[in-house]
């Protein structure tokens, strides 16, 4: 553990607790903490994720974007469910990523993890599209990926960035619960 990694875990940590608040500064926190953790990965050697920071930080400002005007009549978006036909689309596409990225990782680079860092990478990149979205099972990804992420970092003695995954699995559990009483509400008004 060291300095980089607990600063970059502080502000993960708020982000994403601003995130199930839905509050747009979780945007600006996000690009900020992808900045501090694509270091923390390189000298992990977890370059799939450290790569997934620099996507972060482009979904972090289309997010950004989307929260403000890409609601009906360019107006604050509101919280939805995943359509069944995007929701099997969206897994072709982790699934595949995890394949590609995996084999890639695996033969290319000496990647600790390649397939694990792979399958959570790509996972983590569809389920952070979906908050972009604000598709409510987003946070369901997320606790998926988040439970398997602790794992991986305490195999890599990421111990704090452990921990701090710890918490957004419980932050993702708020998220859910959060947010599909915000979607109840807004469809109860409209």
């Amino acid at each position: 553990m060291n300095t980089l990694e607990l600063f970059a875990a502080l502000v993960g940590a708020l982000s994403v607790w601003l995130s199930v608040r839905q509050n747009i500064w979780s945007w600006p926190t996000a690009i900020v903490n992808v900045v501090l953790y694509t270091l923390v990965f390189y000298e992990a050697k977890l370059y799939a994720d450290m790569g997934l920071q620099v996507i972060y930080a482009i979904l972090s400002v289309y997010g950004w974007y989307e929260w403000l005007y890409g609601g009906e009549g360019r107006s604050e978006l509101q919280v939805t469910r995943t359509t069944p036909r995007l929701g099997l689309l969206l897994g072709a596409i982790a699934i595949a990523g995890s394949v590609l990225l995996g084999t890639l990782l695996h033969h290319e680079t000496d990647a600790a993890l390649p397939y694990m860092d792979a399958a959570l990478s790509s996972t983590s990149l569809v389920a952070q599209w979906m908050m972009t979205r604000k598709l409510l099972e987003n946070w369901l990804v997320w606790i998926a990926v988040d439970v398997l992420y602790v794992g991986m970092f305490v195999y890599k003695g990421l111990y704090l960035t452990s921990g701090l995954y710890a918490v957004f699995l419980v932050l993702a559990v708020r998220g859910f619960i959060d947010w599909r009483r915000s979607m109840r509400a807004s469809l109860a008004a409209s």
